[in-house]
C-alpha cells in the first residue's frame, strides 16, 4: 500500500509539473502574439505599409521569337564573312557584335569572333573568348588557339597546358604534337619537347622548320649525335642551305 501511494503521488507531481510548463509556454506565446500586435499597428501608425511578396512569372519565349532571332544571326555572320573576305576587319567585327548583342550565347559567332582576334594580333581579347568558349563546349580547336594566344604572349607555361589539352584529344594529329613541342621549348622544357618533335617529325618529314627545332632541342640536351643526324635530314631536304652545312661541319669536329 505505500508503495502504491508514493507512486500515486509521484504520478500527480509530474502531471502537476507538466501542466505548469504547458501553461507558462501558452502565456508566452500569447505575450509573444500580443507584441507582435502591438508592433504592426505602431508600424500602421507611423505610416508604414507592408508589401505582399508575389511570386515573378518568367514570361516564355515564344518559338516565333527565337526563330526571328536566329534568322538575325545567321544574316550578320553572312554580313561579317562577307567583310573578312574583302579584309574588312572593323566591319566584321561589327557585325559579329552585333549578332552577339542578340543572341549573347550564339558559340559559332563567338568562335568566329575569337578567331579574328587571335588573327589580327589581339591575342588578350582572343584569350578572354577562348576561355569563355571552353565553359561552354570543349572543342579541340579552342584549347588549340588558346595555346596560340598564350604562346604569342609569352605565356609559354599556360601555352603548354592549353596544347596539351588539345594533344590530349586528338593525339594522333602531328601538328598537336608539334604546338605542345614548340611551346615547350619556349619553356625551356627541352626532355618534354624533343619526343613530342620527332614524333611530329615522322608524319611532318619536310617540314624544315620542325626539323631546326628538333636539331636545337637536341643541342640544348647535349645530344649532338641526335642533333646531327637531324641537320642531315635537314640538308637532304634543303641541300644548298649554308647555314646548315656549317652547323655539320661544326659537328664533325666535335
Amino acid at each position: 500500500m505505500v508503495y502504491l501511494y508514493v507512486l500515486t503521488v509521484s504520478l500527480l507531481g509530474i502531471l502537476l509539473l507538466f501542466g505548469v510548463r504547458m501553461l507558462l509556454r501558452n502565456r508566452a506565446v500569447r505575450r509573444f502574439v500580443r507584441g507582435m500586435k502591438q508592433r504592426l499597428q505602431q508600424a500602421e501608425e507611423r505610416g508604414m505599409s507592408f508589401i505582399e511578396e508575389k511570386r515573378i512569372f518568367r514570361p516564355h519565349r515564344s518559338p516565333r521569337a527565337s526563330a526571328i532571332e536566329l534568322q538575325q544571326v545567321r544574316s550578320l555572320s553572312r554580313q561579317a564573312e562577307k567583310a573578312l573576305a574583302q579584309n574588312k576587319l572593323d566591319e566584321a567585327e561589327r557585325l559579329f557584335i552585333q549578332a552577339l548583342t542578340v543572341q549573347p550565347h550564339a558559340i559559332d559567332v563567338q568562335a568566329e569572333l575569337a578567331k579574328l582576334y587571335l588573327t589580327t594580333g589581339r591575342e588578350n581579347k582572343a584569350e578572354a573568348m577562348y576561355k569563355e568558349l571552353l565553359q561552354q563546349r570543349q572543342d579541340v580547336s579552342f584549347f588549340s588557339n588558346l595555346g596560340l594566344s598564350y604562346y604569342r604572349q609569352a605565356k609559354y607555361v599556360e601555352a603548354c597546358q592549353a596544347y596539351q589539352e588539345a594533344l590530349n584529344r586528338e593525339p594522333q594529329v602531328p601538328e598537336r604534337s608539334y604546338a605542345l613541342g614548340r611551346a615547350c621549348i619556349a619553356a625551356r622544357r627541352f626532355e618534354e619537347a624533343a619526343p613530342l618533335l620527332e614524333k611530329a617529325s615522322v608524319r611532318l618529314s619536310r617540314d624544315t622548320q620542325l626539323l631546326h627545332l628538333l636539331a636545337e632541342c637536341y643541342m640544348q640536351l647535349g645530344q649532338t649525335d641526335k642533333a646531327e643526324e637531324v641537320y642531315r635530314r635537314i640538308n637532304r631536304l634543303e641541300p644548298y642551305d649554308e647555314e646548315v652545312k656549317a652547323k655539320l661541319l661544326s659537328l664533325a669536329r666535335v
